[in-house]
């Protein structure tokens, strides 16, 4: 028996056989029945988060449970016992666990009050004394003046209680790439509630039916994008408090909006006193032992993934979030780095199947990624996976039955590298058509892919978002709508729609953008960290400038807006992949249809057409429905949309039909400052993509002619 998969732009066929993909399900298998044998099944495994670290009895007696195989001893500190190192030690049980149950006080209240601070003593073999905050701890903060975390108890008299059901698993996924420190205009870290009552209204506006945030899981450096986490279990506290999370998860549920946790299992911070590293004093615990317990590029730990223990920690960490906060799925961070020993370090990758299946591979996590994936999609039928790998991997986002890896998508990354290689590298007129076609669909077929313009990668200082590398300087002082364009906005503005409406269309069968692209957000991201003095100018979002009728960030703004609902109406991101009719490079024309839907596209810097003859698939009568060049997106109004196109029974193209459409566009003079001239070099420009909705002979939107 073969698996084939379609390359839609290469015309081949290329075959994964049995070969390869039978014996990582059979390992997956073997795996599944160890867990039924010794935990009686993984809904049981998957559920420690109910044993592990603290719980509260119903008599309010406390019991607490951790695994340090290495220690001497255990004790547990803090505010409940005046901070006595020796006075409540665990017991030491089997397989390296360790227990201690504290009974109630006399007015039968818990030991250990809610909202009070606790560490764990751990005492090494060799005689050292340890301050730990538990692994399961689900809440930790930070004093102001303070470097490290503390465990604080979470357990509060009334807590938030979610009302609202988890939307439908959405057919065409439209996401938000959110984090909510930056989520204000203003310098400072804003909070929970701040993003529930001011950003979740934006993302409903615009369209979007997934939010995937970012910087959750609780990291003690800020600077770090969320990606050196210390506290697996634990809600970032410097947005605000766990009931405030569930309450921003609960009301974008009421919204129809799925969310999505950023969940890093693919490395942890080298932090020891409010980290993993380093646990129970020895150098493995939860990590593989250094070298290969390290990740030299990132300074941080890996895990180790043949551990029982450790599955039982990171299965049992995603099944909290979807229980405890009632998460809709998750995007995996860092795939590429797990799946191979040489975690993609120094490796390209040529699509050639030996890079892949070989012993570069690490079957521990990959085997880990598979259970990952079926426990999920078993116990949660609509939860979404999301897989960050740059390599390619063959049937990542197969069934796990069919020996892939489980993921619903993949992120389709180097589409971005893509759009910036050209803004950064080529001339308007140098641009290919033909080789940014195939960028966009080089991708296998059956296995989806999450397109997107840029994402959160390319706003980091040190790279910029497209807005900034098309207007660069001028965005500071020639947005405003009430003078006219310079060369350079027009340029850009034009230009940031097309590319983000040509990848919504073609890229894949999901979208993402990163908070505030959609409107051009000026400038990069920064965090506060010692380069920059602290400061938290580069770490906001502007969505004020939105709100300024007067600046073109809303034309932006209600560009992408109506890109979504369009894409709501007609479905295309969850049609089967485009039909490309056109890739002229001459002209500079891209055209496809997908979903009954026919995008037209010019990109030349110097080109109108009319009566431009275009292939299509359905007779009938053709109307626009979204136009780059409408005034209301910072267009110049060219096109009449009360005009009817009618196709003709002449093939063109590939298509059996075609039909004639004008293109139109105005020369413009750039602005010659040396910057512009520098980066494109060119004199003239225009851009003016349309999408033309079609129509099925059993449609009732529009009545075919004949």
């Amino acid at each position: 028996m073969e698996r084939l998969f379609l390359f839609p732009v290469m015309v081949a066929l290329l075959v994964i056989t049995d070969s390869y993909l039978l014996p990582q399900y059979e390992l997956l298998q073997k795996q599944l029945v160890q867990l039924e044998e010794a935990e009686g099944g993984f809904d049981q495994f998957t559920r420690s988060y109910k044993t592990f670290g603290i719980q509260r009895k119903p008599d309010n007696s406390l019991f607490f449970k951790e695994w340090a195989p290495a220690a001497e001893a255990l004790f547990l500190t803090g505010d409940f016992n005046d901070w006595d190192k020796f006075s409540h030690p665990y017991t030491k049980k089997e397989f390296g666990k360790w227990e201690l149950i504290l009974p109630p006080k006399q007015d039968k209240s818990p030991a250990v009050n809610h909202n009070t601070k606790l560490k764990v003593v751990v005492h090494t073999k060799q005689g050292e004394r340890l301050y730990r905050i538990s692994p399961w701890a689900k809440y930790v903060t930070q004093e102001d003046t303070a470097v490290v975390y503390d465990w604080v108890h979470w357990d509060p008299p009334q807590p938030y209680v979610q009302i609202h059901p988890r939307p439908t698993k959405p057919r065409s996924l439209r996401t938000y790439e959110a984090h909510v420190g930056i989520a204000s205009p203003e310098g400072k870290i804003a909070s929970y509630t701040n993003f529930t009552n001011n950003v979740l209204p934006r993302i409903k506006d615009l369209g979007y039916n997934c939010i995937q945030l970012m910087a959750i899981m609780e990291h003690a450096y800020y600077a770090s994008f969320g990606y050196q986490v210390t506290s697996f279990f634990a809600a970032s506290s410097r947005y605000g408090t766990p009931d405030e999370l569930k309450q921003l998860i609960d009301v974008a549920h009421s919204m129809g909006i799925v969310v999505l946790l950023d969940v890093v299992h693919s490395h942890a911070s080298k932090n020891t006193e409010d980290g993993l590293n380093q646990f129970d004093g020895s150098n493995s615990c939860f990590f593989h032992s250094p070298p290969r317990g390290e990740h030299t590029q990132w300074d941080s730990r890996l895990f180790n993934y043949s551990s029982w223990e450790v599955l039982r920690f990171l299965l049992s960490n995603l099944r909290w979030w979807m229980e405890e906060y009632r998460f809709d799925g998750f995007r995996f961070d860092g795939v590429t780095s797990m799946l191979y020993h040489h975690h993609g370090i120094g490796t390209s990758f040529s699509g050639d199947y030996s890079e892949y299946f070989g012993l570069q591979v690490d079957e521990d996590s990959l085997v880990y990624l598979m259970l990952a994936n079926h426990i999920l999609h078993t116990l949660y039928p609509d939860c979404i996976t999301i897989a960050e790998d740059v390599s390619g991997m063959p049937a990542l986002c197969r069934a796990v039955q069919e020996g892939g890896l489980g993921f619903d998508y993949r992120l389709a990354m180097a589409i971005p590298d893509k759009w910036i290689q050209i803004l950064k590298e080529l001339k308007d007129e140098d641009w290919s058509m033909g080789n940014i076609v195939y960028t966009l669909t080089n991708r296998r077929f059956g296995e989806k892919c999450i397109a997107y313009a840029e994402s959160h990668d390319q706003a980091l200082v040190g790279d910029k978002s497209l807005a900034f590398w098309l207007m660069d300087k001028e965005m500071y002082t020639n947005m405003s709508s009430l003078v006219p364009m310079t060369h350079i906005i027009d340029r850009g503005i034009q230009l940031h729609k097309m590319i983000r409406l040509l990848t919504h269309g073609l890229g894949g069968e999901g979208y993402l953008n990163f908070m505030g692209n959609e409107f051009g957000h000026p400038e990069w991201l920064d965090f506060p960290r010692v380069g920059n003095n602290h400061s938290y100018h580069y770490a906001r979002r502007q969505f004020n400038l939105v709100d300024m009728d007067h600046l073109r960030y809303h034309q932006l703004y209600a560009f992408d807006r109506d890109m979504n609902r369009t894409e709501d109406k007609y479905g295309w991101l969850a049609a089967q992949p485009a039909f490309v009719s056109a890739k002229h490079e001459e002209d500079k024309v891209i055209v496809f249809d997908r979903a009954n839907v026919l995008f037209i596209f010019n990109f030349h810097p110097s080109k109108s057409f009319q009566n431009y003859r275009i292939g299509v698939e359905v007779p009938g009568k053709y109307k626009i429905k979204l136009d780059t060049d409408e005034t209301l997106y910072g267009g110049h109004g060219r096109l009449d949309h009360n005009t009817e196109f009618f196709s003709e029974s002449h093939p063109f193209n590939g298509r059996p039909n075609s039909m004639k459409v004008n293109i139109p566009n105005v020369t413009l003079l750039t602005h010659q400052s040396s910057s512009f001239v520098e980066c494109h070099s060119v004199l003239t420009m225009k851009y003016t993509p349309i999408i033309i909705p079609g129509l099925l002979a059993s449609s009732l939107i529009f009545r075919p002619l004949f």
